[in-house]
Parts: C-alpha cells; sequence; structure tokens
C-alpha cells in the first residue's frame, strides 16, 4: 500500500492525514465536502480538492471520513467515477462496511475502520493513535488493508461482527461521550456549592484520573468506591435530600440509574446483604417516586 486519498478533512479525517503523513505513506488526494480544511491540513501533501471535482480516485486505498449521514451519498458518488481505488474503508463508529454496498458491487473491497480514541481536533488526535484500538470489519482485503494501517499508526486492531456495528459503537458512546457528559453533571453539580465552573474541574480531575488508574489493573466492581460498596444508605438520601431544590430531575434519574447500576455491580462481586438489599430498595423506591 503506498498511495491513500482521504474524503473528509474534519476531526478525525485531519488528524488520520496527519498521522499518515508521519507515518510515511503518500497522500494522493485530500478531498473535502463543503468547507476546505484549515491551513495546517492544507499545506500536506496530496492534491486539494473538493468532492465535486473528483473525477477519478485510483489510489491503493480510499478512507472515507465524513459525517455518517454522507456516507451513502459519497459511496455514490464514487462508483460513478471511471477508475476507483480497489479498496474503500470508511471511518464510521455506527455504520458497517455494508453503507458502501454500491461500492462492492463494483468490485471493490470494501470496510470500516473506527479509530476507539477520542478526537476533539485534527491536530490533538494525530498524536492519539499509538496504543490506541481500532475497530476493522468488511470484505477479506479491506480488513487486511485497514490492519496494515492500523500497524503502521502502532495502533491496535480486532474485528467484529458487521451486524454487531450499532452495538460496538454504543459501548464506544457510553465509555467516552457518556463519561463526558457525566463529568460535566459533576462539575454543575459542585457547583452549586458555591466554586465556579473551573475550580469545579480542577477539583474533579485528580478523582477523575485515580478511577482511571484503578480501572487500568482492576476489574470495574474492585474498583468502584463510594457509599454503595459500603452499603451506606444514610449517605444515599442525604444526596436525595441535597438534590431538592438544588438540581434538576434530570440530574437525579442520571443519579438514581448509576446508583442502581453500582449496587448491581457490588452484588455480583460479594453477593447480596442486608445492606445492599435495603439501597437497592432505597434505590428502587427513588426511581418510582421520580417516575411518577
Amino acid at each position: 500500500m503506498k498511495t491513500i486519498s482521504i474524503i473528509g478533512l474534519g476531526r478525525v479525517g485531519g488528524a488520520l492525514a496527519i498521522a499518515l503523513d508521519r507515518a510515511g505513506f503518500s497522500l494522493d488526494h485530500l478531498v473535502y465536502r463543503k468547507t476546505p480544511p484549515r491551513a495546517e491540513l492544507a499545506r500536506l501533501p496530496g492534491k486539494l480538492l473538493p468532492f465535486a471535482k473528483i473525477e477519478t480516485i485510483d489510489s491503493d486505498l480510499v478512507l472515507i471520513a465524513t459525517e455518517d449521514q454522507q456516507l451513502g451519498l459519497v459511496a455514490e458518488g464514487l462508483s460513478r467515477l471511471a477508475d476507483l481505488s480497489k479498496i474503500v474503508l470508511h471511518l464510521s463508529g455506527s455504520l458497517s462496511s455494508d453503507v458502501l454496498d454500491i461500492l462492492r458491487s463494483r468490485g471493490v473491497a470494501v470496510g470500516s475502520m473506527h479509530p476507539l480514541v477520542s478526537i476533539s481536533d485534527a491536530l490533538l488526535g494525530a498524536d492519539r493513535f499509538a496504543n490506541a484500538y481500532f475497530c476493522v470489519e468488511g470484505d477479506p482485503d479491506a480488513v487486511s488493508a485497514g490492519k496494515l494501517l492500523v500497524d503502521s499508526l502502532k495502533g491496535n486492531s480486532f474485528a467484529i461482527e458487521s451486524r454487531l456495528k450499532p452495538l460496538y459503537h454504543s459501548a464506544a458512546v457510553m465509555a467516552s461521550g457518556h463519561v463526558t457528559a457525566l463529568f460535566d453533571a459533576a462539575v454543575e453539580t459542585l457547583s452549586k456549592c458555591g466554586l465556579g465552573a473551573e475550580a469545579a474541574r480542577s477539583v474533579l480531575f485528580p478523582l477523575l484520573e485515580s478511577t482511571i488508574a484503578n480501572l487500568r489493573v482492576q476489574t470495574p466492581s474492585n474498583a468502584l468506591t463510594g457509599p454503595f460498596v459500603r452499603g451506606d444508605i444514610e449517605a444515599f438520601i442525604r444526596h436525595l435530600d441535597a438534590f431538592e431544590g438544588t438540581v434538576d430531575e434530570n440530574m437525579r434519574s442520571v443519579y438514581l440509574a448509576l446508583a442502581e447500576r453500582s449496587v448491581r455491580m457490588v452484588e455480583m462481586e460479594h453477593s447480596a446483604d442486608a445492606d445492599s438489599v435495603r439501597l437497592a430498595e432505597a434505590i428502587s423506591m427513588a426511581k418510582r417516586k421520580t417516575e411518577c
């Protein structure tokens, strides 16, 4: 594999363009859909052009890094080209290679290669592929090309059945996007104690980092700390009392759902005792009250 073209130069596509250039790949075409890329990407080797101007792409590999809803349109546009690469991979987390079926019907090996890493900026993201995991699925030749690419980026690859791609992606969202949203909820809650948002973030960051450090070496059940491990129903009730008139019902619902999960984790690891049973019943009662 010598030449690579990338369609879509946003956060993920841009980060991959930078990383692949650093890894020694030859960037053939750098294609944008609507908005020209930022200056740092525009200076990369490769022919920069809008998607509407593509006449042929015969690179060894094409990566499609557009938004999910654009993948079908991009695949349809590529299918009309006279010359087309033999391998095309998209980078969506929730869609499988089947979204590229129109290219498969033209004899193209299609697949998907999703980096399981949080990329909020193209320049910062270029450094985050090393040691990251990539989910690769699709036709055999496409999977082989994807794994080679991952190896070149010093990442790790694993494969799943194409039909399970949405389920895989939901797990990724819970481990990243939902954790980010949960941290934002914790910052908002702590801010109710009189701290500014920035101060609240600074206070909570070391706690979050210590939790991640524990999860690296322990199972989630063993890494869990706090009142639900101790079966401390009094602390739980104090939390609920503190929520009254302070946080909205949505925040309370999130707290209760995770409280229920925490108790279940404890019971699966250590079996239920009187304290955990009482706590589980109190959580259920509080949830019913919230739902009424």
